[in-house]
């Protein structure tokens, strides 16, 4: 039953969104936009990984369109931080995750399998961190699920 419980507080702490309300929009959370780094609008998005990337004007999709992978680790960030992605795994080992090792990149929350995971994300500071935890390899080995709800 103690597993059960624990089980249930690590997926809580590690799956529920850091920041906003579950009845908050995306645009309210002041999203960046993963193209030009300006404020994204809600109008402004296209579908991505099953969920939705914001933008800051009509181009930013077409830009974005056109080269995904450029701005993929943006964008998975943004994902995370509207709630639409939850982590699954360590994004370093693949492991299970700790609830005890949550640290917040640039308003997102992210666990880790264990202190030297976690020690190794904090050692990465503003951009490099986020190249880190949210491109692609990182952000697949996680195993970040999608819900457009």
């Amino acid at each position: 039953m103690l597993r059960v419980f624990a089980l249930l507080t690590l997926t809580v702490a590690c799956v529920v969104p850091f920041t906003g309300s579950a009845g908050e929009k995306p645009a309210a959370k002041k999203l960046v936009c993963p193209v030009a780094g300006r404020p994204a609008k809600e109008a402004s998005f296209l579908e991505y990984r099953g969920g939705k990337v914001f933008f800051c004007c009509d181009n930013c999709p077409k830009a974005f369109s056109g080269n995904t992978e450029k701005f993929a680790t943006k964008a998975n960030h943004q994902l995370v931080v509207t709630g639409q992605a939850k982590q699954g795994k360590c994004p370093f080992t693949g492991n299970a995750l700790d609830a005890e090792t949550k640290i917040v990149v640039a308003g997102a929350a992210i666990c880790f399998c264990c202190d030297n995971c976690q020690g190794k994300a904090e050692a990465a500071k503003g951009d490099a961190q986020v190249n880190l935890l949210f491109a692609n390899p990182a952000f697949e080995k996680a195993v970040f699920k999608v819900s457009s709800k």
